[in-house]
């Protein structure tokens, strides 16, 4: 214990008188904290606003067209598809779901949303949290999401003008705002939500679909009697369904154009700036023993340890690294309260603490070699007299 003792004193007296020396190291370390904390947030949210409404669905299974390679995107269904999957044993509910863009051009600037016709009370439908579902047929109304409000402070009873080219020419549809749900972005866009026989009127067609009416879903969500039962359940949608392929959420989510190549990304870029701070704070405290080795031969000249001198060297290490840590997640807090809602940021509790522990210990990881080096450091020789 005394010899611990000794060694925070040592630590922290070196700390204190070359304050200026560590505080740069420490800054340097913030900049890498801003950066870590910042990519891990923006992966969250480029994941989130990719698969959002996917990984918050009432659902446990969606059915898609056969050899659409679960695309939703690909997967156009026949209308009497739905109700077969409803017949099938150990399906609660089914519910289809219609996908596809538009654009709000009321607001001062347009925005650029997604719109997903559904069946209000049926899976596909989010929860509300204000207000109430649109009617059926083809009310024009519809369902908003939050993060659509949060960008164009569009309120409840609001009315909206969407833009939607059918054939070659552009048309303009009013909708009313009738009810509100939270965290459903579906593949980077803010939501509105329609009942069917609107999403088919407003979608954007080609002149092609301009001489149907019928509404045809892209996916359908399948919610179990027993959620345990996913593997039985697809098996029988398999047998019993003609020209579909069923697929879990997880996998829904992983086949989602660019997911899986995007959170790889993110995560490379995440990992080779942990690595660039190991090999900075390698090199800073390989130099800085370096630099000491005669006080380190004194040390040892009159009778320290190699305990002590280690232990004093991890704890300066690990003293910097924390203000470091510190200081770069401040400043993280501090920016992401001045940043747009526009910029997909999502700063999850336990990421940020996963990499706030990852940073802290880098230090220790990168000072390693510096450690050891001190530790072999031979008094007479430091000293020049061996």
């Amino acid at each position: 214990m005394k010899n611990f003792f000794l060694a925070a004193y040592l630590a922290i007296k070196e700390v204190i008188r070359n304050r200026g020396r560590f505080l740069m190291v420490a800054l340097v370390i913030a900049l890498i904290t801003l950066l870590v904390l910042f990519i891990a947030a923006l992966g969250e949210g480029l994941s989130n606003a990719n698969r959002q409404y996917v990984a918050n669905l009432d659902a446990q299974l969606i059915v898609f067209l056969e050899k659409s390679d679960f695309s939703i995107t690909a997967s156009r269904l026949e209308t009497n598809t739905v109700k077969s999957v409803r017949r099938v044993e150990g399906v609660a509910d089914a519910g289809p779901i219609y996908t596809s863009n538009t654009e709000i051009v009321s607001l001062e600037e347009p925005l650029k949303i997604s719109m997903l016709g559904v069946e209000a009370d049926r899976p596909g439908m989010p929860a509300l949290l204000e207000g109430r579902y649109f009617r059926g047929g083809e009310a024009r109304e519809a369902v908003m999401d939050k993060s659509v409000a949060e960008r164009s402070n569009l309120k409840i009873g609001d009315e909206i003008r969407v833009r939607s080219t059918q054939g070659t020419e552009d048309q303009f549809y009013n909708l009313k705002i009738v009810g509100l749900v939270d965290k459903q972005a579906y593949f980077f866009q803010p939501t509105i939500f329609v009942p069917a026989a609107t999403w088919e009127l407003v979608r954007p067609q080609s002149e092609s679909d301009l001489n149907s009416d019928t509404p045809f879903p892209n996916i359908i969500a399948v919610k179990l009697d027993d959620p345990t039962q996913i593997e039985q359940v697809k098996l029988r949608l398999l047998s019993q369904v003609a020209n579909i392929e069923v697929a879990d959420i997880e996998t829904t989510i992983n086949n989602i154009p660019g997911y899986t190549a995007q959170q790889g990304t993110v995560q490379t870029q995440g990992f080779f700036t942990l690595l660039i701070g190991v090999l900075v704070i390698g090199g800073f405290f390989q130099i800085q023993i370096l630099q000491k080795v005669p006080q380190i031969g004194v040390l040892k000249a009159i009778g320290s340890s190699n305990a002590v001198v280690g232990v004093s060297a991890v704890l300066q290490i690990i003293i910097v690294t924390a203000i470091g840590v510190g200081i770069g997640a401040l400043l993280t807090f501090l920016f992401s309260l001045g940043l747009p809602s526009a910029i997909p940021l999502e700063f999850n509790g336990t990421r940020s603490i996963f990499a706030i522990i990852l940073l802290l210990l880098i230090g220790p990881l990168g000072g390693l070699v510096s450690i050891i080096y001190a530790v072999r450091i031979e008094p007479l020789k430091a000293l020049r007299l061996g």
